[in-house]
């Protein structure tokens, strides 16, 4: 197989292209200091120093130069250096980032380099042996970075780009970032009126309209009851604490950074909530508990608050107040795998229901900075493997990513347009019930220490929504829909036959609005449309003498003439199934 034929995996095509675009750069502007390029989902970032921030033009200029430098077939060699001289190297080309790297790698590792032409790069690999096999490569923006994520250093450009074998690869991908756009929940969150953050309340705080607010009720209402129904109980807590309470708890020495500071009430202080976890606790220290009251199923919507960089916050996928559908589970040891197993169940049930029918499972291990015993953390993650075979899952294991207080299985959703979005957790603390020593009484009459669970199956609402949202590029099926139907009079003449429909789908409980703006028909339909309303019902003289509907869905050209018993009978299977119509399809 000749070079030009042969096939490297992505990340490989990925790491190469970074470095190529690290060459175009200083070829171009041989001022700026080159750091750090990964590789990430899809594609690749490369961070530099530079004072003027890029701008478009400069990403036309840099791709430009990019294939220019690919098709010089410049072959790309690996070498093994001493320390001392990387150092060298790296010092003599101006690069200061670099020194810092190297400055991290254990001493007895060897330091291998990457050059092509002019151009060398640190860098672990592996890369493509020529700068030919880099063709199918696209710049997409550019935004600031501090380097290492630290907001006291220095601020970075960083340009991400994508990279694929084929330039058929590229153009689907391309054509899938299309489709993002159009379904940015930030977008459609704004034109369908549903949510806003403004300046005058604060950056990653959110404000629900009616129309956003009327689909997380519906939310809310399925998720209370579902737990009804396993056995689960509602609790409440407040959203300040005093910081004793999160001293106990370990949250101020291993989430400190996350905590919004300190608030001096009376000579005390107190902080808002970042966990719910210890308010699930007091109330179960609230009375002396027996074996036989165990399992103890404690659930909220609970609001919490973390103190996230300016630079993170994202629409509502990444906000400083946000609601969990939190759970703790206070259980006997011999529980935990059944109890998980029931949770599993619950997660994929909650996830089927909003039409997430695919997913991965990860189980998280051991991270280096943890509490607890490594004999607790051993039986925490044997209890989490068994109950994920018990459930006959398919799971890939996530080395050190599980949270300070124990282990735990993680669930991202595939969305419409093959995107996964982390959601779902079941974490197994051992440590907790140890740190505020709470107890039931066992059968021996002897005082035992409960295994709690951690749970939440849609993470919070919020993020929930938001990948709802894009998920259905806001067409939500009809049992969602904060508008299920619209009644649209041809002329002021119907109005007394829409209020008589109106009050009889409202009085099933159906979400509907009337539309008795002095408009062409056709102008009112367009309308319905662009606001994703399923059902479009036209009424005109021949509606009224029959006392029927002309029903239209939204994504149809064609009109049902129907009574309006028969389409409340519809509606009601339709939400009750809580099918997904069209609504996964095209935005």
């Amino acid at each position: 197989m000749t070079k030009d034929k042969q096939k490297f995996d992505l990340e490989t095509i990925r790491h190469s292209t970074a470095h190529l675009m690290a060459q175009a750069v200083k070829q171009l502007y041989p001022e700026t200091q080159v750091t750090i390029g990964p590789v990430i989902e899809d594609g690749f970032y490369y961070d530099f120093y530079r004072e003027t921030p890029f701008v478009p033009e400069d990403l036309e200029k840099i791709e430009h130069r990019m294939k220019e430098i690919a098709t010089g077939n410049l072959d790309i060699v690996r070498r093994e250096l001493p320390r001392d001289e990387v150092l060298k190297l790296f010092d003599e080309l101006g690069e200061p980032f670099k020194r810092e790297v190297i400055d991290e790698i254990d001493s007895g590792d060897a330091i291998s380099v990457y050059t092509q032409g002019e151009f060398t790069d640190l860098c672990r690999g592996p890369h493509v042996d020529n700068t030919r096999v880099l063709k199918s490569f696209r710049l997409l923006h550019t935004s600031a970075a501090y380097w290492r994520g630290d907001e006291r250093n220095k601020v970075l450009q960083r340009i991400y780009g994508t990279a694929w074998n084929t330039d058929k690869e590229l153009r689907a991908y391309l054509k899938r970032l299309e489709e993002a756009k159009k379904r940015d929940h930030r977008k459609l969150g704004k034109e369908l009126d549903l949510f806003s953050v403004t300046d005058e309340v604060g950056p990653g705080l959110i404000l629900w309209h009616p129309k956003g607010s009327r689909v997380r009720c519906i939310v809310e209402e399925f998720w209370k009851n579902e737990h009804f129904k396993n056995g689960y109980e509602m609790v409440y807590s407040p959203h300040a604490a005093r910081v004793d309470l999160w001293k106990t708890s370990g949250h101020m020495d291993f989430y400190k950074d996350n905590i919004f500071s300190p608030m001096d009430i009376e000579g005390r202080e107190y902080v808002m909530k970042p966990m719910n976890c210890p308010f699930h606790i007091q109330i179960y220290k609230s009375r002396l508990r027996s074996y036989r009251d165990l399992p103890i199923r404690f659930a909220e919507l609970g609001t919490v608050y973390r103190y996230e960089r300016s630079g993170v916050l994202h629409g509502l996928l990444r906000v400083r107040g946000f609601t969990q559908d939190d759970a703790h589970l206070f259980c006997r040891p011999s529980q935990i795998e059944e109890e998980i197993v029931k949770v599993l169940d619950l997660i994929l049930f909650i996830l089927k229901s909003f039409g997430f029918n695919e997913y991965k499972v990860y189980l998280s291990t051991r991270p280096d900075k943890f509490v607890g015993s490594e004999e607790g953390w051993g039986k925490a993650t044997s209890a989490l493997k068994q109950a994920l075979e018990k459930s006959e899952l398919n799971y890939e294991v996530d080395p050190g990513e599980g949270v300070f207080y124990g282990p735990k299985i993680d669930i991202k959703i595939k969305d419409s347009l093959n995107r996964f979005w982390q959601v779902s957790t079941v974490q197994v603390d051992f440590n907790l019930p140890e740190r505020f020593d709470i107890n039931y009484v066992e059968e021996d009459g002897q005082r035992h220490q409960p295994i709690m669970l951690h749970r939440a199956l849609m993470g919070s609402l919020e993020r929930f929504f938001g990948c709802l949202v894009e998920h259905y590029a806001g067409a939500f099926p009809l049992w969602l829909a904060p508008t299920q139907a619209v009644l649209l009079p041809i002329t002021d003449q119907q109005n007394d036959y829409v209020d008589e429909v109106f009050r009889q789908l409202t009085d099933k409980g159906f979400r509907v609005e009337k539309d008795l703006r002095n408009e062409k028909i056709g102008f009112k339909i367009r309308e319905a449309q662009l606001q994703k309303i399923p059902y479009m019902i036209v009424l005109g003289d021949r509606e009224v003498e029959s006392k029927s509907l002309a029903v239209r869905k939204r994504r149809s050209k064609e009109t049902r003439i129907i009574d309006v018993g028969t389409f409340i009978e519809e509606l009601n299977v339709e939400v009750r199934e809580k099918r997904l119509d069209s609504a996964v399809q095209s935005a």
